[in-house]
């Protein structure tokens, strides 16, 4: 099975590349800058991703995993680039499938958490109210992504991921980074910086859990997802003060 995943370079993009390669697919990974690892089998297109979506999706391609974004700070600061990146992005990688597929592939589309704005809890069926513009293209993209999949262009699936913590490597341009950073950088020695009081509630997955969610998302029957294709994807509600309390537990306290 031919599948391309958007995003490829990024510690998910790259991790899931690696899964589906050991699962048996020819992996087409895309991204602005060199994957760390291209697995077996795979190949690896660089560059923007309008200009490599031609040699990426083809006839035979039979799944999409659409990871590439501009993350929430990102978006924030730079209206035009959210979304060039992340509508004009997804819409041309729909229209690529729908072009050039000779049947229509599944696509996973990862969304986010960020389309319910400040709402204390939610279900699939939660009306999305973004409040920045990252949740907005967000749930835009979960739109295209529904009408792609009802006009029959593509098998589309929308996995809303939680925050991810902890997240390796240096940190980036997400709002909700410090969820990584305020365990990370004290376990290697450095000092961190929460900007959110202790009481403040926080929906995470772990990079596993969120590769699990999406290769499942691949492999679900797209009939199960009825006509609307939004699913939140698995979590757990923590506190920043209980994170910071297992941290001390199982990192020491250092004062």
């Amino acid at each position: 099975m031919s599948v391309v995943v958007t995003g490829a370079a990024g510690f998910l993009g790259n991790r899931l590349a690696q899964n589906l390669a050991k699962r048996g697919a020819q992996v087409v990974l895309c991204d602005q800058i060199e994957p760390p690892v291209v697995p077996a089998g795979g190949r690896a297109l660089v560059g923007p991703l309008e200009e490599t979506l031609g040699a990426a999706i083809a006839s035979d391609t039979r799944a999409v995993v659409h990871l590439a974004a501009v993350v929430s700070s990102g978006a924030e600061r730079d209206f035009d680039l959210g979304y060039r990146v992340n509508v004009d992005g997804l819409r041309g990688t729909l229209e690529a499938c729908r072009a050039r597929c000779a049947q229509p592939p599944k696509f996973v589309f990862a969304s986010s958490l960020a389309v319910f704005g400040a709402t204390d809890a939610a279900d699939d069926a939660t009306p999305t109210t973004p409040l920045n513009s990252y949740g907005a293209q967000k749930a835009i993209g979960e739109l295209l992504v529904n009408d792609y999949s009802r006009k029959g262009f593509v098998d589309g699936r929308s996995v809303r991921l939680p925050t991810i913590s902890i997240r390796p490597g240096a940190p980036n341009a997400a709002a909700s980074g410090f969820a990584s950073s305020i365990l990370r950088e004290p376990l290697a020695g450095q000092r961190a910086v929460c900007p959110m009081d202790l009481d403040t509630d926080l929906w995470l997955a772990s990079p596993r859990s969120a590769l699990r969610s999406l290769e499942h998302a691949l492999d679900v029957d797209g009939a199960a997802f009825g006509d609307y294709r939004c699913v939140n994807a698995p979590g757990v509600t923590v506190s920043v003060e209980e994170m910071l309390a297992a941290l001390a537990r199982h990192g020491g306290d250092r004062g």
